[in-house]
């Protein structure tokens, strides 16, 4: 008699797995010999045995016990199908761990046996030819117990291991001997930002094949390979993306049978955020546990990331980098495409795919191009590289450009009735600033603008008399072109009557103090001085001399604020800041530069989008989190602190210039209209001398010849106005929504 089961320990490798005592689930319709056998043949080793007549019993019994071997007749048809059992068998979630065998008929030596194939198919792994001996039956036990089930044993335990190695932060790679990829972990995922899908199968030294590495790296790796040694050193990994990392890495063989190697295990360190401090120059080829130098290496990682100097943008970086250690790879791979935004030099800057332009329009695109471009672009016709002194209109004198106003009077007791009349109604946003323009003869800068500025208190703030406010209006009005037919004086004196309003809204006069006020009426009247009615592409294009002083960047804006305080300072009659403090001066001329600065059209998105994430996303959430009032209403104390926080009031300050200097749209429809002819025209202009002198054409779609100015316009608002107006009227409180009715009046009246 054999004597009765005990546990076994079993090994994989280190692991000590134990095997306890064996299950049988016995599937017989009828008993007999056979399944008596079996029962007797258990019973004497010490298994545990179930025995079920039909396959629902079979599938009860399966489900409630777990059995480690399911034996199923399989010598007939008649009382149930025993494939389709164990197809129904291996559909179950614990199936993976279990034997299942098929007792089948003993044929005769002279008659030819079916093919077992079918059942291997359908699920079984092993065939017992039928013989009711109890011998034989425990023999068969018993090399099911040491040999199929010891095996999906140790495959359960493989099963745990790959889940802890799921669970590292370092990268793991198992290849076969000839390098084709077999199994990779969440962390070599993250590392390279491939998905195991994507690798499996593949040769492991292609995937991250790159020309930082040595030529010769590979061959002095697998050399130590082939002597059963490791490899251990610094290994460049290029990424998904294209981006190469440095890394520790350590390389090893499995020997197989014969001493051959079987697999080739590769880990590397996963940690990318400290890739900018690994020496390239500097080989860590260890060999055999040659550990030298490591840990000092390590040390010095650690140091550097003790430091408190760090750049916010880091901070951003290596949060990400943590976070997605634990996380699986669908956010592992949404956080690498987050990454390369963030290390772009332009965060703020949109890319312009023609494809999600309006109807793939040529004129928008071509509009957008134009405004917030200043690339040169290809011309048509030949290339000509003007000298540096041609007579271009962007070029020519200042004094050829004024209009060098007769005096006025300087001041606001003695400004003519007529002209009075259309200053009373100053207050609206439906004041005609081109009205002003006819009957002051171009000079609507002068008397609004010494009207408006009374109105904000400029002379107490400046400590200066009004004659030095009006001396200093008519010198910046003269030096406005008025032979421009858009970026002239009034222009000037429509973005700072729209800048009054705006800064007369309830929320803003709670935000901003007087020295704000004044900075954003400044801004707004010397925003465009002595623009040259071309834009700043046109400059670059043409080499101008101020292009060429301001290096490409900005190049208008810059001149506009450089020369608006030369100017002031120039003579002590017209200078407005003389009575400040030196401090006062200083906080005054940095929000003034800033906000002309704002104005450039090339920087819009980037403007907007630093307004939306700061102020209006910075509210939505303080929304969510604040105390209610009784009334439900957010604390509004709270909200107004945020508002009024230094870099918050700079982000709204260049907005409002921002839509201030863009309102046109946004104006009645008669003053809407004329604007638009307006800015047409000067592009015309442009247009006509580009084509003239053989230079680039900024935006071609401004052809007379062809061009649809409502089009236009249309275009400009669907791309600038409207998602501007919409962000700064949510949390700014300006009851303005003149975006959309322009649509409808031009559609209605233009189109």
């Amino acid at each position: 008699m054999c004597p009765m089961s005990t546990n076994n320990e079993v090994s994989l490798g280190p692991m000590k797995l134990k095997q306890k005592t064996m299950s049988i689930l016995l599937v017989f319709a009828k008993e007999d010999a056979q399944s008596d056998g079996f029962w007797w043949a258990a019973d004497k080793i010490g298994y545990k045995c179930y025995i079920a007549h039909n396959p629902e019993t079979a599938m009860e019994n399966y489900l409630d016990k777990h059995p480690d071997v399911v034996i199923i007749d399989h010598r007939n048809s008649k009382h149930f199908d025993a494939e389709a059992l164990c197809r129904s068998l291996r559909a179950t979630e614990s199936s993976e761990h279990t034997v299942i065998v098929a007792v089948t008929k003993r044929y005769a030596l002279d008659k030819e046996e079916p093919s077992f194939l079918p059942s291997i198919t359908a699920g079984f792994n092993k065939r017992i030819v039928e013989s009711p001996n109890i011998s034989m039956c425990m023999n068969e036990l018993l090399t099911l117990e040491y040999g199929e089930v010891q095996s999906r044993l140790k495959l359960s335990a493989c099963k745990a291991v790959f889940s802890a190695l799921d669970n590292v932060s370092d990268a793991v790679e198992i290849s076969s001997e000839d390098h084709e990829v077999q199994y990779v972990n969440h962390a070599f995922e993250r590392l390279t930002g491939y998905s195991s899908e994507e690798v499996l199968g593949k040769n492991s030294s292609e995937i991250v094949k790159n020309d930082r590495n040595r030529p010769d790296l590979n061959d002095t790796i697998n050399s130590q390979l082939k002597k059963g040694k490791y490899w251990d050193g610094i290994y460049h990994t290029r990424r998904k993306s294209g981006e190469i990392l440095p890394s520790h890495c350590h390389i090893c063989p499995v020997l197989g049978q014969g001493g051959k190697i079987s697999h080739v295990i590769s880990i590397k360190n996963s940690t990318t955020d400290t890739s900018h401090i690994l020496k390239e120059s500097t080989e860590f080829n260890l060999v055999n546990g040659g550990l030298h130098g490591v840990p000092r290496r390590k040390e010095s990682i650690a140091r550097i990331h003790s430091m408190t100097i760090e750049a916010p943008i880091t901070k951003v970086i290596n949060i990400i980098n943590a976070a997605q250690e634990s996380s699986p790879i669908t956010v592992v791979q949404a956080l690498d495409k987050v990454l390369e935004i963030l290390r772009t030099s332009e965060l703020y800057s949109p890319y312009f795919a023609q494809q999600n332009m309006k109807d793939n329009d040529p004129m928008t695109s071509d509009l957008v191009s134009g405004l917030v471009s200043q690339n040169v672009k290809r011309s048509l016709t030949p290339s000509y590289l003007s000298d540096v002194n041609s007579n271009s209109s962007g070029k020519q004198g200042h004094h050829s450009h004024l209009h060098i106003p007769s005096p006025v009077t300087s001041s606001l007791s003695q400004v003519p009735d007529h002209i009075q009349e259309i200053l009373d109604k100053d207050y609206t946003w439906e004041f005609n600033v081109i009205e002003l323009e006819k009957v002051t003869n171009k000079r609507p800068l002068l008397y609004l603008g010494l009207k408006t500025l009374t109105r904000f208190g400029i002379c107490d703030f400046f400590q200066v008399e009004e004659s030095v406010i009006a001396n200093w209006l008519k010198l910046v009005e003269g030096r406005y072109h008025s032979t421009n037919t858009y970026h002239n004086s009034t222009h000037a004196a429509d973005v700072m009557h729209a800048s009054a309003y705006f800064l007369e809204r309830e929320r803003n006069k709670a935000v901003f103090d007087q020295m704000d006020e004044m900075a954003c009426l400044i801004a707004a009247i010397v925003h465009d001085l002595d623009h040259p009615g071309r834009t700043n592409a046109f400059l670059v294009n043409e080499k101008n001399q101020l292009a060429i002083l301001y290096n490409d960047q900005a190049v208008l804006e810059n001149h506009h604020s450089a020369l608006a305080f030369q100017l002031t300072w120039k003579d002590d009659s017209v200078n407005i800041f003389k009575n400040l403090e030196t401090d006062d001066y200083k906080i005054l001329r940095q929000n003034i530069i800033d906000m002309v600065l704002a104005t450039e059209m090339k920087q819009h998105f980037q403007h907007l989008n630093k307004f939306i994430n700061s102020i209006n996303k910075g509210c939505l959430k303080m929304d969510e989190t604040s105390s209610m009032s009784g009334n439900g209403s957010p604390d509004s104390t709270m909200m107004l602190n945020q508002l009024s926080a230094p870099e918050n009031k700079t982000f709204i300050k260049r907005i409002l210039i921002k839509c201030a200097d863009v309102a046109n749209p946004c104006r009645p429809l008669d003053v809407c209209k004329e604007w638009g002819k307006r800015i047409a025209e000067e592009y015309f202009l442009q247009t006509d001398e580009e084509k003239a002198r053989g230079l680039p054409v900024v935006m071609p779609v401004f052809d007379r010849k062809s061009i649809r100015i409502p089009k236009s316009q249309l275009s400009f608002i669907d791309v600038f106005i409207n998602e501007m107006f919409e962000s700064f009227d949510g949390k700014v409180t300006i009851t303005i929504t003149f975006a959309e009715l322009s649509f409808f009046f031009f559609f209605k009246y233009l189109v």
